[in-house]
């Protein structure tokens, strides 16, 4: 398979347990691209870190490559998805890496494709459908969902638009019924807590390099509770390191903040009323802090956690999440290093499809394949 946009690698991790072996990736941030080298063994001949646009005027030099690919998956990034939106897709200069991948697609036509994208797609199904068969003809059959990656354990609550494409004559909404017959019950988001570590805050601003066993290690040995959701994530490997796991630096106000907040709760609560900082926008801000409910699915973990983590506070502690619990809650397994400074763990985690969600995708296309 072809990996396009590729990030640290959870849409190919999760294609990887169903079978399917990355052969080409694409990402152009170095950072992200660097912790999908880390944790796969693909020769650097077999990455091109850069723009798709470029990949695309360079796409004779790799003929040999991708010759015989069974599957191009991808999620282009898109701005321009929103029903205010009235012009084409296409003639949206956000869009350009969307047409990207349609172009890449056509030029090296895989037996099968998969594009991921967020689930505003939807507002442009018929037009993006269009576009699709503008490009690739008539020889490719293609359909769509929007999937709920709780529907397939995963512990948090994330929808995505997903499209499947063949030109094996194999109806798409088969694929999709095999896909959701891997749909199954959540965890919730205290199973992927349960037994971690606990942690402080770091004691001073500017101190990302710090290691210290109080607020994180990036790497330190440790026995996880083999539980059934370690299970899930983990198979049956046995791992005795755990990483990524470091707190972040927090001003005492939001600490106090953190310690006030019960489950479920964010900034309007009358708990915080005193030291809740733009009272007169409230509204606006209610969301600026939110105490997760270990009882429920997680919300959905993005990339803005690299900036603060009040709208993820932890449940039972007075922190925000660590990247090696978002990981989790992602369904990455626990021995998937993310590499890079440590704010940026946090947005490679947050841009990456929940591995398991995409391990489902997988089974049903190689049910098929």
């Amino acid at each position: 398979m072809v990996d396009l946009f590729a990030g640290c690698g959870g849409l190919s991790l999760g294609l990887e347990q169903a079978g399917f072996t990355p052969w080409f990736v694409n990402e152009i941030v170095e950072q992200f691209a660097n912790t999908y080298k880390f944790n796969h063994t693909l020769s650097d001949e077999h990455y091109f870190v850069g723009d798709i646009a470029q990949l695309n005027e360079r796409i004779d030099e790799f003929r040999d490559l991708f010759d015989g690919i069974t599957l191009v998956c991808g999620g282009p990034p898109c701005q321009g998805f929103s029903m205010a939106n009235r012009q084409r897709i296409l003639d949206d200069p956000r869009n350009s890496l969307y047409k990207q991948y349609l172009i890449f697609l056509s030029n090296v036509r895989p037996q099968f494709f998969i594009m991921e994208n967020v689930k505003g797609m939807m507002n442009k199904k018929d037009e993006i459908l269009q576009n699709f068969k503008d490009y690739l003809g008539e020889e490719y059959q293609f359909d769509y969902a929007v999937l709920k990656a709780q529907d397939f354990g995963v512990p948090q609550n994330r929808e995505r638009f997903i499209m499947i494409g063949n030109r094996m004559g194999i109806a798409p909404k088969a694929i999709f019924e095999e896909i959701n017959k891997n749909k199954r019950d959540p965890f919730v988001l205290g199973d992927a807590l349960f037994g971690l570590p606990h942690l402080e805050p770091k004691k001073e601003k500017g101190q990302s390099g710090v290691e210290d066993i109080a607020s994180g290690l990036t790497e330190r040995d440790f026995d996880y509770p083999l539980t059934d959701f370690y299970h899930f994530i983990n198979g049956n490997k046995v791992i005795t390191k755990l990483y990524n796991h470091k707190n972040r630096y927090n001003n005492e106000r939001d600490i106090e903040i953190y310690r006030r907040l019960p489950q479920g709760a964010n900034s309007l609560h009358e708990s915080i009323a005193d030291i809740m900082p733009y009272k007169r926008r409230n509204e606006i801000f209610k969301d600026k802090y939110y105490k997760l409910d270990e009882n429920q699915i997680c919300k959905t973990i993005t990339s803005h956690m690299k900036f603060d983590c009040n709208m993820y506070i932890h449940p039972w502690e007075a922190r925000g999440l660590s990247p090696r619990e978002a990981a989790r809650i992602q369904t990455f397994p626990d021995d998937y290093i993310i590499t890079g400074a440590q704010n940026m763990w946090y947005a490679q985690v947050g841009n990456a499809v929940p591995v398991k969600l995409a391990k489902a995708i997988g089974d049903g296309i190689m049910k098929v394949v």
